[in-house]
């Protein structure tokens, strides 16, 4: 493959997790629809030709964007913790990365960003997931695994979806890393308090 000119004197991986990152910055801040290619260049202090030549333009920078959080989502998401440490662990990394929930946010606020298949995909095994978990007594019978799916979700996001109300609440900070252990803590609780059978 032949290098942008500008890539000559440049180490190309750098170059991209620096365009990643300054566009998660720029998507997070003003949605899909709001983010300029431009502006993503100017943060990342490349000309934003290179930006096609990488990603091949905004859409591409939406989709890198996305599979990059899949990747960092294997890290923490554990399949085989019980699902209240395992919620729990969504809480923290929606805190700790919290670009990538306003990110979500704008995409629902919106619904402007372009289908993302892989997203699909992933939400319907976490459903399987789910209803093995039910069938396991993690959670009562009763109770539809698609709901229980948006709730915990909703959940794992309240600190990015409702920043002021945890300050009503709690007079915290809502990004702060101590808001999220504390938050972490009592939904792990809450949702360790469905399970129907005692855990192994």
């Amino acid at each position: 493959m032949r290098r942008a000119p500008e890539e000559k004197q440049r180490d190309p991986e750098r170059t991209k997790a620096r365009i990643l990152q300054a566009a998660l910055e720029e998507f997070a801040a003003k949605g899909f629809a709001g983010a300029r290619v431009s502006e993503i260049a100017a943060r990342a202090g490349v000309n934003k030709q290179l930006i096609s030549y990488y990603f091949g333009g905004k859409e591409g920078l939406y989709q890198a964007l996305n599979a990059r959080w899949h990747e960092e989502e294997s890290a923490f998401a554990d399949s085989s913790s019980e699902l209240a440490e395992l919620v729990a662990g969504y809480v923290r990394a929606n805190s700790s990365r919290r670009d990538y929930g306003r990110l979500m946010l704008w995409q629902g606020l919106t619904d402007d960003g372009p289908p993302d298949p892989a997203f699909v995909a992933d939400v319907r095994r976490d459903l399987e997931h789910l209803r093995r978990r039910q069938q396991a007594g993690e959670f009562p019978a009763d109770l539809d695994p698609s709901a229980v799916l948006v709730a915990l979700f909703s959940m794992a996001a309240a600190g990015i979806s409702f920043p002021q109300l945890i300050r009503a609440v709690w007079d915290d900070d809502p990004a702060s890393p101590e808001f999220a252990e504390r938050y972490a803590r009592e939904v792990q609780k809450l949702v360790g308090h469905l399970r129907t059978v005692p855990a192994p």
